[in-house]
């Protein structure tokens, strides 16, 4: 039995397997043609944090599949507080085919995996979105036909979605390159982690300039993520010269590409007009969140 827990679980070959099989399903999508790989099958939805792309993505890859999705805030099922997460995913194995996790920690997806007898997929943690970091690497992929080579200069914050992201250009051979205020880079655990892809040597930088001189991809997300509340003016104001905008996107390669992850703060760390200009493959991204996941459940599930 295998799981989604993170980019680091997956091997080099079969990332680029899921990322052929998210371009069949999009194909086949647009085709009309539909699947019934998960027919019979339950995935229950298990949420402590608020969400609309993870669960509308989710929810309609498995209805797409010809399964059932079961969407189950946090605090109504007491994940973690009413019962040990072992009796939880005990429980849950005996009632549904798979797990979707959006959780608070990485501990809680790791401790379901353990304990389970089903599939569980990571669809946020705070160390992990690889949900979000197989479809970014689907759009580059469709934008380049290749990551392999490739240069995604994240400006933001060494968060999440970053450190996913870099796990995945690793694996597959792109380089990376992160442009951050000094104290918001990766953390050396995940550094060490990262060097067993043996991938490309991420590069770390605090001119956004200097980043994206050779970028292919530009990447940004939100300065203060959820859990940050009480950290946001600080970080207005350390990331303000971090923004990607037209003067930004200006030093990078004519043929760049913007992605964000979503739900993007216009005016903080992107602009309206790059956005929604010419560069942007930001709503393409999010529509290969769906082709991605579904890959990921035929994967788990067949």
């Amino acid at each position: 039995m295998r799981h989604f827990p993170n980019l680091m679980s997956v091997s080099p070959d079969d990332l680029r397997r899921l990322l052929t099989e998210a371009a069949r399903l999009k194909r086949e999508r647009a085709d009309g043609v539909r699947s019934h790989t998960l027919d019979g099958k339950v995935v229950a939805l298990v949420f402590e944090k608020p969400s609309m792309r993870t669960r509308v993505s989710f929810e309609s890859a498995v209805s797409q599949l010809g399964g059932k999705a079961l969407f189950l805030p946090g605090n109504e099922v007491g994940l973690g507080w009413r019962e040990t997460l072992a009796d939880f995913s005990r429980t849950m194995s005996r009632y549904v085919d798979c797990v979707v996790l959006r959780v608070f920690r990485q501990a809680t997806v790791d401790a379901m995996a353990e304990h389970g007898s089903i599939p569980v997929i990571n669809g946020l943690s705070d160390r992990s979105h690889p949900c979000q970091a197989l479809a970014d690497l689907q759009t580059i992929t469709e934008r380049f036909g290749s990551v392999e080579g490739r240069t995604v200069a994240f400006v933001g914050d060494g968060n999440n979605v970053a450190m996913s992201l870099a796990v995945g250009c690793g694996k597959l051979g792109a380089n990376f390159v992160l442009a951050c205020p000094p104290g918001y880079s990766f953390d050396d655990a995940f550094l060490k982690n990262y060097a067993t892809t043996n991938g490309p040597p991420i590069r770390v930088l605090h001119d956004p300039a200097a980043a994206v001189a050779n970028a292919d991809v530009i990447y940004t997300d939100v300065w203060t993520s959820m859990g940050q509340e009480a950290e946001r003016e600080e970080r207005l104001q350390k990331f303000a010269p971090f923004q990607v905008n037209a003067a930004l996107v200006a030093k990078a390669p004519r043929h760049a590409v913007v992605l964000h992850c979503l739900p993007a703060h216009r005016g903080e760390e992107i602009t309206d007009d790059v956005m929604d200009g010419p560069h942007s493959a930001v709503f393409d991204q999010a529509e290969n969140r769906l082709h991605a996941q579904k890959a990921v459940l035929e994967w788990l599930m067949r």
